[in-house]
């Protein structure tokens, strides 16, 4: 938790796995869930902390590597795929994903529509390639 005007505040878990993975972005190597505590401010618990970073392995973004008796941690993805895959996984929860998506779509400022034309205007892995 944080203090937010002198009353504490919880983190939502997409906030806490960006931060945790954040911190790892930062890290000039793998490094140790202490290491991402301190790194947080350690207001964190040790046990929130490694949850986070099991989380976050489980979603294919950090990777771990046995180091003694515990882990050296070190991301595989950054905090825009984080964001993606939330993305991904609340569409993948609604019955009618054309009409969320449309929603999704028409709620978006005039740039941020343009990015998104722009992205689907490149041609897909499949487009074009040649099989094997």
């Amino acid at each position: 938790m944080t203090r937010d005007g002198g009353r504490a505040r919880r983190r939502g878990q997409g906030e806490l796995e960006g931060q945790v993975l954040g911190a790892l972005r930062e890290a000039d190597g793998p490094v140790t869930a202490a290491w991402v505590q301190q790194r947080l401010g350690g207001d964190l618990a040790y046990t929130t902390v490694v949850t986070i970073l099991t989380r976050l392995l489980a979603k294919d973004v950090v990777a771990r590597e046995r180091h003694g008796r515990s882990f050296l941690w070190t991301p595989t993805a950054d905090v825009a795929r984080l964001a993606a895959l939330r993305m991904r996984r609340l569409l993948d929860g609604e019955r009618d994903r054309e009409a969320v998506l449309a929603s999704f779509v028409t709620a978006l400022p005039p740039g941020d529509e343009q990015v998104l034309r722009a992205l689907l205007d490149i041609p897909g892995p499949d487009a074009g390639g040649t099989e094997n």
